[in-house]
C-alpha cells in the first residue's frame, strides 16, 4: 500500500482518489475551497467511458444519473426547426456528479481549506507545503486543480492558459417557469441556435435535490459570444463596484448591467424559445473560454490530469469523461508497475497524445462556430448544411476517433 496524494477536490480529482483508494492505496485529497463545492448546475454530457469511470470509483450508475433525450434540434432566429437528428444521450449535472463521487469517499480523507503552496520531490517521495502551514509526503502525487492548477505553476510554468477569443454565458431555468410554446419545441431536446458567429446550445438536466420527473427539471444553456480580451472581457469581469477579477469573477457577482444587455441581444438574435429561457433563466453567469494544452504531463513522481493538464473547450463536451479517463489509466499503471515514477510515466505515454488531440478538436469546434456566418451569407440552405454539421460534431464520443487520430477532419488541416 502506498500513499498517494491528490490535489483538487472537483471531480477528476475526485475519479482519481477514488478509484486509487479502491485500489488498496493510502490516498489523501487536498482540497482548497471550505465547504460543499457548487457547479453553478452546470450540465455535463455523458458518454459510456463516463459511467465506467463511475462505476471504477464505486458510485451505483442507473437511471437517477440524469435526464435522457433522443433528438438534436437547430431552431432558426424565428422559432422554428432548421433541421432534426436521431441521438439519444443522457445529460446530467455537474452537482450529480460531484455528490455521488463525493459520498463514494471518505469523508476524513478529503482535507478542505488545503491551498497548495510549494510542492517538491526527490528520488523517494513528494512533499506539499500548504498555505495553512500543513504538510504532507507521499509516494506520487495526481494534480487535479484545475486551470489554474497551483501544483502545475511549480513544475511547469510555462504551460499557460491561453483565451480563445470569446466567451460562454451559461446557467439553467426552471421547467415549470416556461411557455408551453417553448417546452414542446425545445425542453426535451438538445438543441441549438446558430446566429452569425456565435452558438448557443442547451439540454434538460435534473433540477432541484437532482429530480428527474417532468416539471421537476431545467434547461441548461450555454451561449458562446465573442468578447475582445482588452476591453469587452475586461467590462464582464467587473463587477457593479468596479472591482475586476482577471481569472474568473464569482456568479453572483456578475454586473446586472452585463445581464441585461445580454438578455436584450438574446431578444434580438437568437430563437424565442432561447430568449424566454435567458429571461427566465434566475443568475446567468459566464466563462471566458481558454485553451491549456500540455507537452508534458508527468513529472517524475507528479502526474497533471483533468484540467491541470489539458482544457479543450466546452464545445467537445468531454471534459468530465477525459479526467475519468484519465483517472482509469492513471489507476491501471499503478496497478501494474507500482505506485512509481515508471507507472506515471507510463500514464504520460498513454493520454498526453489523446490529450493535445482534444484540444485541437475543441479549437477545431471553436473555428467553426467563428466563421459561420461571417462573411454575411445567411441563406437557408447554408443553414441547413451548418445546423446539420453542428448537431452531428458537437458533444459526441471521441473514443473512436481518438484512437484513430482523427479528432479533427482531414478537411480542416
Amino acid at each position: 500500500m502506498a500513499k498517494i496524494l491528490v490535489v483538487g477536490g472537483s471531480l477528476g480529482g475526485l475519479f482519481a482518489a477514488n478509484m486509487l483508494l479502491r485500489q488498496g492505496h493510502d490516498v489523501t485529497l487536498l482540497e482548497k475551497t471550505i465547504g460543499s463545492m457548487d457547479g453553478r448546475g452546470a450540465g455535463i454530457v455523458t458518454h459510456d467511458s463516463l459511467t465506467e469511470a463511475l462505476r471504477a470509483s464505486g458510485v451505483t450508475v442507473d437511471h437517477t444519473l440524469g435526464v435522457p433525450v433522443t433528438k438534436r434540434v437547430t431552431l432558426g432566429a424565428d422559432g422554428k426547426s432548421l433541421g432534426e437528428m436521431e441521438f439519444p444521450q443522457v445529460l446530467t449535472s455537474w452537482s450529480r456528479l460531484y455528490h455521488m463521487l463525493k459520498e463514494s469517499f471518505p469523508n476524513e480523507r478529503y482535507l478542505q481549506g488545503k491551498a497548495v503552496k510549494t510542492v517538491a520531490q526527490d528520488a523517494k517521495k513528494v512533499q506539499v507545503l500548504c498555505e495553512d502551514g500543513s504538510q504532507f509526503e507521499a509516494e506520487l502525487l495526481i494534480a487535479s486543480d484545475g486551470i489554474r492548477s497551483a501544483v502545475r505553476a511549480q513544475i511547469a510554468p510555462q504551460i499557460q492558459p491561453e483565451y480563445a477569443g470569446y466567451i460562454a454565458w451559461r446557467g439553467v431555468c426552471d421547467e415549470a417557469c416556461l411557455s408551453n410554446f417553448t417546452l414542446d419545441t425545445l425542453f426535451n431536446y438538445f438543441g441549438f441556435c446558430l446566429p452569425n458567429g456565435e452558438q448557443m446550445l442547451g439540454y434538460p438536466v435534473a433540477g432541484s435535490g437532482n429530480d428527474t420527473r417532468p416539471g421537476k427539471r431545467r434547461y441548461n444553456f450555454v451561449w458562446y459570444r465573442p468578447a475582445s480580451e482588452q476591453e469587452e472581457l475586461v467590462n464582464l469581469l467587473t463587477d457593479n463596484d468596479g472591482h475586476y477579477y482577471p481569472t474568473g469573477i464569482p456568479p453572483l457577482k456578475v454586473s446586472w448591467k452585463n445581464i441585461s444587455h445580454m438578455r436584450k441581444v438574446a431578444q434580438d438574435i437568437l430563437a424565442p424559445q432561447y430568449a424566454e429561457i435567458l429571461e427566465k433563466t434566475a443568475a446567468p453567469f459566464f466563462q471566458a473560454i481558454y485553451d491549456v494544452r500540455s507537452e508534458e504531463i508527468v513529472f517524475n513522481r507528479i502526474a497533471l490530469m483533468g484540467d491541470a493538464a489539458f482544457v479543450g473547450r466546452p464545445h467537445v463536451g468531454m471534459g468530465v469523461t477525459k479526467a475519468g479517463d484519465e483517472a482509469m489509466s492513471i489507476t491501471r499503471h499503478i496497478a501494474k508497475l507500482g505506485a512509481t515514477p515508471e507507472a506515471l510515466s507510463a500514464y504520460g505515454n498513454e493520454r498526453l497524445k489523446l490529450g493535445q488531440q482534444v484540444v485541437a478538436r475543441a479549437q477545431y469546434l471553436g473555428r467553426y462556430m467563428q466563421a459561420q456566418g461571417s462573411k454575411g451569407t445567411r441563406d437557408s440552405e447554408n443553414l441547413k448544411r451548418n445546423a446539420n454539421t453542428v448537431m452531428a460534431e458537437t458533444a459526441i464520443d471521441l473514443t473512436d476517433l481518438l484512437a484513430q487520430g482523427k479528432a479533427v477532419p482531414e478537411s480542416a488541416h
